[in-house]
């Protein structure tokens, strides 16, 4: 008879994992980092019977805000996270070893809490006993500590007084200590999936076994702590830069969001004006529209891709935003920046069709092929080429004499950049380079043009990878 509820709902735009654990018996549930937008783990507690008791948090997150303020509010359910958590708002601190029952202490399900200090000091891991009285648990919640294929990056801690050596020792020594010593056939729930910034070589698996890991992941091969300490921290790639604001806001606590909170409409003539006076004008369309007529002063971030941690890293702390795109995607893009902590948007224009009405406040964007840049660069002497991708695909060639200032770092590295000189922008593909040249553009750029399909295709059309 099952006893044990483990859902996984999975947010694959964030690559994030979020758990809903429950006794079927007796109905008691814990949702295990909740992502902001609350109502799905409603929807599922109202369909199969369970009532939420617990919200935990298994670590101060840097990469989004969850959803535990618009939880509790629902359900008047207890939030807590493990007894090191450097928050101001109320929490129950739990203990290492601690025990929630959501059934029958010795029959029901148990979840035990293992403090897995690495990726941050106050890092826990959950184990799911499907018995409480048995001698093994029959799943483990790793949050940021374990992932599939990878570990926790130990460098996302911003200004704690400790560096990613001394963090990356504590992660070796939780997962030999706490995590290693468990039985193979114990099931393996990560916070993260494949995409997220939180680990440097995460699997698209979602979920795995102890025993599977510990055969396949590097970082649970046999190591000194010293050759440890080196493998997780070489090659990481740059953080976005919105990482420490949401850090910032995580330990702070944050109002509750209400995705049925309409957004003001505003007319484009607003919109750019608001644009002019330090507002980011955010247009959301795919970059082929965008480029083809934008309002001026606008931003692309398209949300096809990666929006919400792209978006967050060319808005600033506690700017305005003003979106552009249909009524569906400006929805969509709220609730995206929401869930990233960007709560500041104030209006909205949503009726693309509107661009045509007066061409005084359009604009459109420079976008080369392989062949135009080729000329491009040799016809201007001034010219530069700047990369955006991470510090990683760069290694693996770039455009000749080009500057690698990755995306999520270039609103606080722009200063390097001569703005009236002319500037050819590129990535992998074309979704990062027409937001960066956007970027620039409304940062008071004058000549600004991206390479069209990025450096595959500059690579395909010269027939080599150039270094």
């Amino acid at each position: 008879m099952r006893t044990v509820i483990i859902e996984q709902i999975y947010l694959g735009c964030l690559s994030q994992a979020s758990y809903v654990v429950a006794d079927e018996a007796t109905g008691q549930a814990a949702v295990i980092d909740p992502r902001r937008d609350v109502d799905e783990y409603l929807s599922y507690a109202a369909d199969h019977g369970l009532v939420i008791k617990w919200i935990l948090l298994t670590h101060v997150h840097a990469d989004f805000v969850p959803g535990h303020t618009e939880l509790a509010a629902a359900t008047g359910a207890q939030v807590a996270m493990g007894e090191a958590a450097p928050v101001s708002f109320p929490v129950h601190r739990l203990a290492d070893g601690e025990r929630l029952a959501l059934g029958d202490p010795g029959s029901g399900v148990v979840l035990e809490v293992m403090a897995t200090p690495g990726h941050t000091p106050e890092s826990i891991s959950i184990a799911v006993f499907e018995h409480g009285s048995d001698a093994a648990p029959h799943a483990l919640l790793t949050g940021d500590t374990l992932f599939i294929g990878d570990v926790g990056r130990p460098d996302l801690l911003g200004a704690s007084g400790r560096t990613a050596q001394q963090m990356a020792a504590e992660l070796y020594r939780s997962l030999r200590a706490k995590i290693l010593p468990l039985p193979d056939d114990v099931l393996v729930y990560p916070g993260h999936g494949a995409g997220s910034a939180c680990g440097k070589a995460l699997s698209s698996e979602t979920f795995s076994t102890l025993g599977q890991q510990r055969r396949s992941n590097y970082a649970l091969a046999p190591m000194s702590e010293e050759e440890f300490v080196a493998a997780v921290t070489q090659g990481l790639a740059e953080p976005p830069a919105y990482f420490s604001e949401d850090v910032a806001l995580n330990r702070a606590g944050h109002l509750p969001f209400d995705p049925a909170t309409p957004v003001p409409g505003v007319t484009p003539a607003e919109a750019v004006r608001r644009a002019s006076q330090a507002a980011l004008l955010l247009d959301v369309r795919d970059d082929q529209s965008f480029a083809a007529g934008h309002l001026r002063g606008a931003v692309n971030v398209g949300l096809s891709g990666r929006f919400a941690e792209y978006a967050a890293a060319v808005h600033t702390p506690g700017q305005e935003v003003i979106l552009f795109g249909t009524p569906e995607q400006v929805e969509e893009a709220r609730l995206r920046l929401a869930r990233v902590g960007v709560d500041s948007v104030t209006g909205a224009v949503t009726e693309p069709g509107a661009l045509v009405d007066d061409p005084a406040l359009v604009a459109s964007s420079s976008r080369l092929d392989a062949g135009q840049v080729d000329r491009h660069i040799r016809g201007l002497a001034d010219i530069q080429v700047v990369d955006v991708r991470n510090p990683g695909e760069s290694a693996e060639g770039a455009l000749p004499g080009s500057v690698n200032l990755p995306l999520p770092r270039l609103l606080g590295d722009i200063g390097q950049l001569d703005p009236e000189r002319p500037v050819l922008v590129y990535c992998a593909g074309g979704y990062r380079s027409i937001a960066a040249s956007s970027l620039m553009e409304a940062n008071g750029f004058t000549d600004v043009s991206d390479l069209l399909g990025g450096f595959g295709a500059w690579a395909t059309a010269n027939g080599s990878a150039p270094v």
